[in-house]
């Protein structure tokens, strides 16, 4: 089971993810907890990126594991090495750990799809945002917004976050 939780900045999506991780591995009966896979590089010179993960590491349950991902290549490893239950935070780092912002998507849809646990992704929605003014900008958003796609289509589910409230985004069907 894979679920998309989609949200902008500070709209609440990493803690509904977390609640979805916590439940999924108490329901499956899951001591070990959940797989918490970091893809935010830490920047020691930024104070308040620094805070903001600890912040973020502060509300983890003392029995979740966390893996960092250095480089992108890593989020498929930790995919692929993780049994029980995952939570990747979150999909919109992971595209900036690439200098050209152009990860191989391929490979972690392929990991995702070969997961039998559950597995919880975050992102970032970017499109509803103002249209980026720089070249740099506009390749991020289309690089996500493109990503985020790719993922739901895959996904079992898919929630977008506003304001800490939870809306389920239904497939389309044209029908």
């Amino acid at each position: 089971m894979i679920t998309l939780v989609l949200g902008g900045t500070r709209s609440g999506k990493s803690r509904i993810a977390e609640d979805i991780a916590t439940s999924a591995a108490a329901s499956g009966g899951q001591a070990a907890g959940v797989t918490y896979i970091a893809t935010a590089r830490l920047d020691p010179t930024d104070a308040d990126h620094r805070a903001r993960i600890a912040a973020h590491q502060a509300l983890r349950p003392d029995n979740w594991a966390t893996l960092e991902c250095g480089s992108a290549a890593d989020l498929v490893r930790h995919l692929e090495g993780s049994p029980g239950v995952v939570l990747v935070d979150s999909l919109g780092t992971w595209i900036t750990l690439d200098p050209d912002l152009a990860p191989d998507h391929i490979p972690l849809l392929a990991a995702l799809r070969a997961r039998r646990a559950p597995t919880v992704v975050v992102s970032e929605e970017v499109g509803l945002a103002v249209h980026p003014p720089t070249e740099l900008g506009r390749r991020y958003v289309d690089a996500l917004g493109s990503l985020n796609q790719a993922v739901a289509e895959l996904a079992d589910r898919a929630l977008l976050v506003v304001a800490g409230r939870v809306i389920d985004l239904d497939r389309w069907d044209p029908r």
